[in-house]
This record gives C-alpha cells, sequence and structure tokens, in this order.
C-alpha cells in the first residue's frame, strides 16, 4: 500500500474518532437514557446483578447524604457514563429537585464495577413512596428511611 494511502486511511480513521467522540459529548438526556436502557438490557444476569447491587451502594450513600426530612421527593433519573475501569465520568440528569441535583452530584466520580465495554451508560431511576405504602421489595436508601421515604429503582427484566 502507498504512504499517501496509509496515510489518508489514518487521517480518515483519526476524523471518524473524532466526529464519534464529539457526536457523543453531545448527547443530551434523552439519548444517554435510551443508551443506558440498552446498555443495562445487554448484560448478562451475573453482570447485571452486580452492576445493580453496585449501583444501590452508590445510592444509598448519596440518599443519606442528600436525604432530608423535607425533601421534595419527586421522581427523578440520573444517567451515568463509566469509563473502561467503571469511573463515572459524565452524568445526566431528569428531574430538577434539591434532592435530585444533589444525588447526581453525588454519583459523580463515584466508581461501579468495570464495565464490559466502555463508554457503558447504567441509570438510576428514583420514585419514592410512603414508608407506610411501599411494597416489600422496596430497598430502604439511607439513614432518613425509617422516618421519611423508601426509594426504588429499575431493575431491567
Amino acid at each position: 500500500m502507498p504512504m499517501r494511502t496509509v496515510t489518508f486511511a489514518t487521517l480518515l480513521l483519526a476524523a471518524s474518532t473524532a466526529l464519534s467522540a464529539h457526536a457523543q459529548s453531545t448527547m443530551d438526556y434523552a439519548q444517554a437514557k435510551q443508551r443506558a436502557d440498552a446498555d443495562e438490557a445487554s448484560l448478562h444476569a451475573l453482570t447485571s446483578r452486580a452492576m445493580r447491587d453496585a449501583q444501590a451502594r452508590v445510592l444509598d450513600d448519596a440518599i443519606a447524604r442528600c436525604a432530608a426530612p423535607d425533601a421534595d421527593t419527586s421522581p427523578f433519573v440520573v444517567v451515568a457514563e463509566l469509563d473502561a475501569t467503571g469511573k463515572v465520568v459524565r452524568t445526566w440528569r431528569d428531574g430538577g429537585t434539591a434532592l435530585a441535583t444533589c444525588v447526581q452530584a453525588q454519583i459523580a466520580g463515584r466508581t461501579l464495577p468495570a464495565p464490559p465495554r466502555a463508554p457503558f451508560l447504567p441509570s438510576f431511576e428514583l420514585r419514592f413512596t410512603p414508608r407506610a405504602a411501599a411494597p416489600a421489595s422496596t430497598r430502604c436508601c439511607g439513614p432518613a428511611c425509617p422516618r421519611v421515604y423508601r426509594c426504588r429503582f429499575r431493575r431491567p427484566a
């Protein structure tokens, strides 16, 4: 292969990679959530369980740091982008409450299990119900749980 062809192919590959990275960097919440749903659905059952367990630990810590008895507990979603080591390198949020903003900030920079590919996007979906009405399958989120609310996060089928 002549040198010009190799150089052109290399430049084309570099441009393609740069465009792909740019497209990813301009992803909005809806695109990130769609990607998260697909990424989570693609996991093997054991990997999915390990990821959900790690998400629960991160979420329990975030709620413990952010919860307040008078917090606005409107539903919200945080989507995280993981790098190859499992570190959260970017987040998107749907929901504008102080609790949602705080939880997003707590998730940013945390580490989950290394995903099968990078970038990998999991989501944290929170819907709160009064404790008395919470189904038995609902996890308690942090020390504020017995007094205030329980949260449930989505478990992909």
